[in-house]
């Protein structure tokens, strides 16, 4: 239906240039908040009545005559509705509506999807120290992440995904004399055992493997341990190569894959954080203050001036932080995503200051950023709050035993990310409508058992594309081809806006919608045109659920068996 909706925006806005000279560019859609006022609606009579000094609805009613002499509202659309002070309801007429399902069956998998922008976007997420495994809110950040990346990549843009962290100071220091004291046969509670060390039982593990002078390898390193007790820097590299791969092996569990991983130690090494230092001077906008170096940030609207480099001559966190955005811009990404839980909300002012004051041109506003809150996890009522193996949280690699990937990537994304979140583990293994990601995935499954009954009475889905469409004039088949046209738009905003959980949202309105034309037609009918006519649409809904699962990271199964039992939380 995006033909349709393309010619009926140049009507508007020629309908338009015909009451309002020159105001053609105003035409723009919006979808009415109740299906049953219409299809589109149109505001443009409102938003110009005052510049026009002319009466709002008798502007809509001119502007209505006008529509209707435009051959493109003469063949789409069945009625055209003043309301109130000078709204404008179109009603498509059902030849229009048919439209959707064979733009879907032709456009497969690319339905919804823009073509190549030219614009290169980075989107950095989790970004998780190698200091323990991976908790759920990394798993959140994952989710959101990911999801975020994917949905960018619908609308056409070069997606490249970035992983950050660092591999030296404070925490990887007590990571290695944790371990140490692994290796040297201690354990927490003995009186040798560090006050701060990690309790978890990785720390075990990775001593034993240290100690058997074992090779671990991940994604951007690999370390082979020497197997001595005071060896700590040599300690200190294999734990985190170790805690690295199994970043990587909870991450590919999870479906999520990164391009890169910037190591923060390599800004100092490469010269990065005393260059954007200099410039920073450079530039005047720093000053000295009882032996500190200060950032004038409030005069780019932070609240107050930031330290940068503290009276013992260290740098301030936020410092590195400059440093490597300015080396994403220099990298060519226009366009920056940083994923982070909400505690990072008071560096976005900071940052974003640096960034201004270095004077390369970087634009306001960058990075952009999508801020999760942490999420709690529920079991039999009660929160579970510890897992054996990190010693002190919940794990992702826990959240994915307990249910699935798909349970945990749909349930971590469907929600607004500055929100709450329970994990409801019960919820998640439950095989009923309760369970959002169990209702949207039968959908497809419901549709993919009819398709096949229908293969089997001799049935053709080659032949879907020349079925009758006509034949669908159902209040629930219409109700679903709305559904269905709706995608694109849908994932337009839900990019624009870093909101995955728009693409959640709209599944589960689309699996309600099919499963009210389940309730109430058959599919497998004698009347061999209507059914292929329904076979059509049904096969328009299993592409456009499928599609709309890929953005979030899920699987769309053909049928809801499943192979083995979640392991007990």
């Amino acid at each position: 239906m995006q033909h349709v909706k393309q010619e009926l925006l140049s009507a508007l806005a020629a309908a338009l240039d015909q009451v309002a000279p020159g105001q053609g560019a105003q035409a723009v859609f919006e979808t009415p908040r109740q299906a049953a006022h219409g299809d589109f609606a149109v505001t443009a009579a409102m938003a110009l009545a005052r510049s026009l000094k002319r009466n709002p609805r008798e502007l809509a009613q001119a502007l209505v005559a006008a529509l209707q002499a435009q051959p493109a509202v003469q063949r789409w659309v069945a009625s055209l509705e003043l309301a109130g002070p000078g709204f404008i309801n179109l009603k498509l007429a059902d030849a229009a509506r048919w439209t959707v399902i064979g733009e879907v069956l032709q456009a497969g998998e690319a339905y919804g999807s823009q073509p190549p922008s030219g614009q290169r976007v980075m989107v950095e997420f989790v970004s998780a120290n190698p200091t323990g495994p991976l908790h759920v809110g990394h798993g959140r950040n994952a989710a959101l992440g990911d999801s975020i990346g994917r949905l960018l990549q619908t609308q056409g843009h070069d997606v490249h995904r970035e992983f950050y962290y660092n591999d030296a100071g404070v925490q990887i220091a007590r990571l290695a004399t944790s371990t140490q004291a692994r290796v040297k046969g201690l354990k927490p509670g003995d009186e040798q055992w560090p006050a701060d060390a990690y309790n978890g039982d990785y720390i075990a593990d990775i001593a034993a493997d240290f100690a058997a002078r074992q090779t671990v390898s991940a994604d951007d390193r690999s370390f082979t341990a020497s197997g001595d007790p005071d060896d700590i820097d040599g300690i200190g590299q294999f734990a985190v190569a170790y805690l690295r791969h199994e970043q990587d092996l909870d991450l590919q569990a999870f479906g999520v894959h990164f391009d890169h991983y910037y190591l923060e130690s390599s800004l100092y090494t490469d010269g990065r954080v005393e260059a954007t230092v200099q410039r920073l001077r450079e530039s005047g906008k720093t000053y000295e203050h009882e032996g500190a170096l200060w950032l004038r940030s409030t005069d780019y609207g932070d609240d107050k001036d930031r330290v940068m480099r503290k009276s013992d001559g260290t740098y301030t966190y936020f410092v590195p932080d400059v440093a490597y955005h300015i080396a994403k811009f220099e990298r060519g990404f226009g366009k920056v995503i940083n994923v982070q839980g909400t505690d990072h909300h008071g560096t976005v002012a900071r940052v974003r200051a640096g960034l201004q004051a270095v004077g390369l041109g970087i634009p306001a506003g960058y990075p952009d950023y999508a801020l999760y809150k942490m999420i709690t996890v529920m079991k039999d009522g009660e929160e579970v709050k510890i897992s054996k193996r990190a010693g002190s949280y919940v794990t992702l690699r826990d959240l994915i035993d307990w249910t699935s990937r798909d349970a945990v990537r749909f349930f971590l994304a469907s929600r607004k990310s500055d929100t709450e979140f329970v994990f409801d583990i019960d919820l998640a293994l439950k095989a009923n409508d309760e369970n959002p990601v169990f209702y949207v995935q039968y959908a497809h499954a419901r549709i993919c058992s009819v398709l096949a009954q229908w293969a089997a009475r001799g049935g053709d889905e080659t032949t879907l594309a020349s079925a009758d469409l006509s034949r669908l004039c159902a209040p629930t088949e219409r109700a679903l081809m709305r559904e269905l046209a709706e995608y694109p738009a849908m994932l337009q905003r839900a990019a624009a806006e870093l909101a995955p959980h728009d693409v959640a949202f709209y599944l589960r309105s689309v699996a309600a919608a099919l499963h009210s034309w389940y309730a109430a037609e058959r599919f497998l009918v004698d009347d061999a045109e209507l059914a292929r006519a329904r076979m059509a649409l049904l096969a328009a809904t299993r592409q456009v659920l499928k599609n709309a699962l890929s953005v979030l990271g899920v699987s769309a199964p053909l049928s809801m068996e499943r192979a083995a039992a979640p392991a007990e939380a």
